[in-house]
């Protein structure tokens, strides 16, 4: 079964950081091309970034431009969003989500894409 196993979220304050982290499950991530989406409590869930199959960031919304920043370690089959400079704005469930690629170098935003995904983990920010 392919799956992510998503950590990392909690309580920060504003101006704080916080890393997710998705372990992938049956597979190895080589090859995969990355999402991190959010949802707010009662809206539509929402593109945050993604990264390509070479580990470079992509798309992203403007909202989390110069703040927030994935990464991946090949060797721990693990992949990150780092979130530093947090607002209120940033709260809600975040989720982790990966494909097999498409065209090499690109990813997408579209959830319609995705087919592997990470359970969700809660980001409150909140003085």
């Amino acid at each position: 079964q392919l799956q992510f196993v998503e950590s990392g979220g909690g309580l920060v304050q504003p101006g704080g950081s916080l890393r997710l982290s998705c372990a992938a499950s049956g597979f190895s991530l080589e090859g995969y091309s990355i999402g991190w989406f959010r949802q707010v409590s009662g809206k539509d869930r929402e593109g945050v970034l993604c990264m390509t199959d070479r580990g470079r960031t992509g798309n992203y919304a403007e909202s989390v431009k110069d703040r927030f920043t994935s990464s991946r370690d090949m060797a721990k089959k693990t992949v990150y969003l780092q979130m530093d400079s947090l607002k209120p704005e940033d709260t809600a469930v975040y989720y982790c989500a990966a494909h097999r690629r498409s065209f090499r170098g690109t990813c997408t935003v579209n959830e319609g894409r995705y087919n592997i995904w990470g359970q969700g983990t809660q980001v409150t920010v909140s003085s």
